[in-house]
């Protein structure tokens, strides 16, 4: 889930690069009649910029969303605009960038020879489709296996060189349909940090997954499907909030610091669950770091590597460190290893180094259980100022 509070991290504008009104796909059987209602008048919107997920069990109407905003299915009724135009012109599909679910690749091309294929499908110059080739076969790890044939890639690396085409055409609305599918989890991170450096650049991507925590570690807004229908909609940090519950991250301390600590609390909330645990990374980052002290010690693969730096061409400001190793900024970050919790209190997995406590308070009397933005942001406030006085205390 990206910080939709810091313009650095999401240039966001309010340009819709989607729009779907009353969407309704009804497909029919030979004599006519309805046979199934695959998407029943769905309504939301894509701004420029904006990392927009699809999610909804099988049959639920994503896949059919998809291809009507790809223009390859006409809708019943209601209304689609891409890029402010129908999605059937071809100048509008010259402007998008596609990976399916499943990777339809040709088995005899090479690596470099599939991207230059398609590369020439956008009328891309031999030069171009060259620089652009060689770029994003660096960029996915790829370069390496550049002149084997495609049939020859495992899954993962067919999914490697399905994003690679994608982007061949510099897209300004990219559709990913289970980009992490057959990923390892250096493959994965990999394609989640590309996904959101691509948002900072001003790339506008529609990801569809059931993998709902690389879902919920990119994505500004979700739209969930089921039946056809839209059942709920918006930024993931208002629709995963757990209302009636403080959170809070504080050093090592010592067990009588921590005792005055949970004694307080409770005497201030009635029937206070609280929970202190002991800092956990999460098994993505050790399995990460694993391989990171294997790859010190020059073990050799012959299999997909790191992806690098993230291709030129690819519009927007470029960074600092996106000419880094995407996996060398992976290991240096700070991994969040914090999770929602369920209601009555959020579970926590706090970073190394500290020690959190999750309470899930049930006011007795006093107003409802949500209360509301302003007395959370104030009780947070006066409880931080007391855990600080707590804290000198305990010295």
């Amino acid at each position: 889930m990206r910080d939709s509070d810091d313009p650095k991290e999401t240039p966001q504008s309010e340009e819709r690069v989607i729009v779907v009104r009353e969407l309704t796909k009804i497909f029919k059987d030979f004599w006519g009649r309805d046979k199934a209602r695959a998407v029943n008048r769905v309504d939301f919107e894509v701004r420029r910029g904006e990392v927009f997920g699809l999610l909804g069990p099988n049959g639920s109407g994503k896949s059919t969303t998809i291809k009507m905003l790809l223009g390859l299915l006409r809708p019943t009724s209601g209304l689609v605009e891409v890029l402010g135009r129908s999605p059937e012109e071809v100048s509008t599909k010259s402007r998008i960038g596609y990976l399916p679910e499943e990777s339809y690749l040709y088995p005899y091309f090479s690596g470099m020879e599939t991207l230059d294929f398609f590369g020439k499908l956008f009328g891309l110059s031999a030069s171009e489709r060259r620089v652009r080739g060689a770029q994003l076969l660096e960029m996915v790890g790829l370069s390496g296996s550049q002149t084997r044939s495609v049939g020859e890639y495992s899954k993962g690396m067919q999914r490697r060189i399905g994003i690679a085409q994608a982007l061949i055409n510099d897209p300004e609305l990219v559709i990913l349909d289970e980009p992490t599918a057959g990923l390892d989890p250096i493959g994965c991170r990999e394609v989640k940090d590309l996904i959101q450096t691509l948002a900072r650049r001003g790339k506008t991507v529609v990801l569809s997954s059931h993998l709902l925590a690389d879902v919920e570690d990119v994505c500004d807004r979700v739209v969930i499907y089921y039946g056809g229908r839209v059942h709920a909609m918006g930024e993931l940090k208002r629709l995963l909030a757990t209302p009636g519950s403080l959170r809070f991250t504080v050093p090592t301390m010592s067990r009588q610091a921590v005792e005055r600590l949970i004694s307080y609390i409770r005497s201030e909330v009635v029937d206070a669950e609280i929970e202190v645990e002991a800092p956990m990374q999460d098994l993505e980052g050790y399995f990460i770091s694993v391989v990171q002290r294997a790859r010190a010690c020059e073990a050799e693969t012959a299999g997909a590597t790191a992806g690098r730096a993230v291709a030129d061409y690819l519009g927007g400001p470029t960074e600092d460190v996106g000419r880094r190793k995407l996996l060398d900024r992976l290991m240096h970050a700070e991994v969040d290893t914090g999770g929602a919790g369920g209601a009555g209190g959020a579970e926590i997995q706090p970073q190394a180094g500290s020690v959190e406590a999750s309470m899930g308070a049930r006011d007795s009397g006093k107003g409802s259980a949500s209360g509301g933005a302003r007395e959370d942001q104030a009780q947070a406030e006066k409880a931080a100022e007391r855990l600080r006085e707590l804290m000198k205390g305990g010295e």
